[in-house]
This record gives C-alpha cells, sequence and structure tokens, in this order.
C-alpha cells in the first residue's frame, strides 16, 4: 500500500514539474534568445562605435576608455532584461545595485577624483604621449595616459607615476606644443668687463651653434647690476630635442671664447630655466 502511494505521488510530482516547465519554456526560452542574440548585438555595435570613432580619429586612450563604458552598460541592461524575462522581479535587484553603487562610489572618492582627472586630460589633451611637461614638481616624458594615472619617464630613466585628480587641479608646463624652446642662462662677469665685447662674443658663440634657430634670434642682454658682477643673460633658442646639448654647449663655448678675451667670470655660473 505505501509503495503505491509512493508511486502515486512520484507520478503527481513529475507531471507537476512537466506542467510547469511546458508553461514556463515559452519565458524560458524567449529569455535565452533574447540573451544570445543581446551578446551578438552587444559585440557589432562595439565593433562599430570603435570603428567611428577611429574614423574621427579619437584619442586611443579614449576610444577604448568609451567603448568599455558603453560595453559593460550595455551588459547590464541585457542582464535585467533576462532576468526580466524570466519572470524574477528587478526592482529589488535594480536597488540593491544602485545601493551598491552608491557604497563603492563613497568609498573610492579619491579614485573617481582620479577618474574624472582622467577624462578631462583625455578631452581637453592638455598634453598628449610623447610630450614633454613639469607638473607637481617633476619633468619627464609623458609614456601613457591611463584613466587614473598618467605615467612620465624623467631623463634619468626614473618612471613617475602622476594620479590624474591633482594632475589636472594643477599648473601643467608643456615644453612640447610649440616645438622649439629658449634657453636661459646667466654669466656673471667682473666690473672690468667691457660690455659690448662680452655681448659680441657671446652672440658670435650662439650665432656658430649649428642648432641654436636663426629664428627667433638668439639675444644677450644685461639682466642685473649687482655689487659684486654684472650678470648677462643669455637667450638662444633651440629645437626641443636640442636643448639639452645647446645648453651645455654654449656654457662651453661661451667659457672659452671669454678665456682667448681675457673676460673675467665671477665664481658662479647660474642657469634660470629648467
Amino acid at each position: 500500500m505505501e509503495k503505491t502511494l509512493h508511486i502515486n505521488s512520484l507520478e503527481e510530482y513529475t507531471k507537476q514539474f512537466f506542467d510547469v516547465l511546458i508553461s514556463y519554456s515559452p519565458k524560458l526560452i524567449s529569455a535565452f534568445i533574447i540573451l544570445f542574440v543581446g551578446i551578438y548585438v552587444i559585440r557589432f555595435i562595439n565593433r562599430l562605435v570603435k570603428k567611428l570613432m577611429a574614423q574621427r580619429e579619437l584619442d586611443p586612450t579614449l576610444t577604448k576608455f568609451l567603448a568599455d563604458i558603453l560595453n559593460w552598460v550595455l551588459r547590464v541592461l541585457l542582464f535585467v532584461t533576462f532576468i526580466s524575462k524570466l519572470g524574477i522581479e528587478t526592482s529589488s535587484f535594480v536597488a540593491i545595485l544602485g545601493a551598491a553603487g552608491l557604497a563603492i562610489g563613497l568609498s573610492l572618492q579619491g579614485s573617481l577624483s582620479n577618474f574624472a582627472g582622467g577624462m578631462l586630460i583625455i578631452l581637453f589633451k592638455p598634453f598628449r604621449v610623447g610630450d614633454t611637461i613639469e607638473a607637481q614638481g617633476v619633468i619627464g616624458t609623458v609614456t601613457e595616459i591611463q584613466i587614473f594615472v598618467t605615467k612620465l619617464i624623467s631623463a634619468n630613466n626614473q618612471t613617475i607615476y602622476i594620479p590624474n585628480g591633482i594632475l589636472s587641479n594643477g599648473i601643467i608646463t608643456n615644453f612640447s606644443v610649440e616645438g622649439m624652446r629658449r634657453v636661459d642662462l646667466v654669466f656673471s662677469l667682473s666690473y672690468e668687463t667691457n660690455i659690448k665685447e662680452a655681448k659680441e662674443v657671446v652672440l658670435e658663440v650662439m650665432k656658430s651653434h649649428s642648432k641654436v634657430l636663426k629664428n627667433p634670434e638668439p639675444i644677450v642682454v644685461v639682466k642685473d647690476l649687482s655689487d659684486s658682477a654684472i650678470h648677462l643673460a643669455i637667450r638662444p633658442w633651440s629645437k626641443n630635442e636640442d636643448f639639452g646639448e645647446v645648453s651645455s654647449d654654449i656654457l662651453e663655448n661661451c667659457k672659452a671664447a671669454f678665456d682667448k678675451k681675457g673676460i673675467i667670470i665671477q665664481p658662479f655660473v647660474r642657469e634660470n630655466s629648467k
């Protein structure tokens, strides 16, 4: 008797299971169709957006970032649509997702500031990859602009990471935008020096250097008359890539030319600009 009741119960449960499966199968099938079609459509949209942004010659970093954001937004929308089609209540899920987003946002305020700074840098382009900049007390060549940090390589080959939040809100000096740069040097000469002769010597040194630009013309002026010396400002122009070489050569060549003319240099030589 008990065995007969057990078999009847099993048959009843099986029948109920198949009844529910049959009644639920349209929702299940349509939900998975939406899922698979949605995945294909997201991939297609992602490729299309990347292609359009590449045609408009947008920054590669911005292109990748926007494509990734769009990809995740579409995935979230697809997932919500999928579970909704299955008959699962989505209002609670959306509320949980919103609360989680708020909690994450509050805990990552610094990171969000860097994220916003990265977006501003990518959009307004105060500098590009390959530019030499000075910011936050350091000088280096930009090798990578990431979403949260910017990577620089200094002249002595040190890697520097600057958070984009403080970078976007601070002063940035870009040495590469104009393509050329002025060298600002100062010689301190004895008061026994004939200023006109010293200026002619310096001008000859600058004009004879192959990497000193002819336009703008190099100039030499009296910058200051201190208690102990005449301060002569020397200002040649060079291409960005020749700046260090021109700075060094002008100092060395002026010293040699002054020695030939008997012009006395005070015990120190000062360079004004970096």
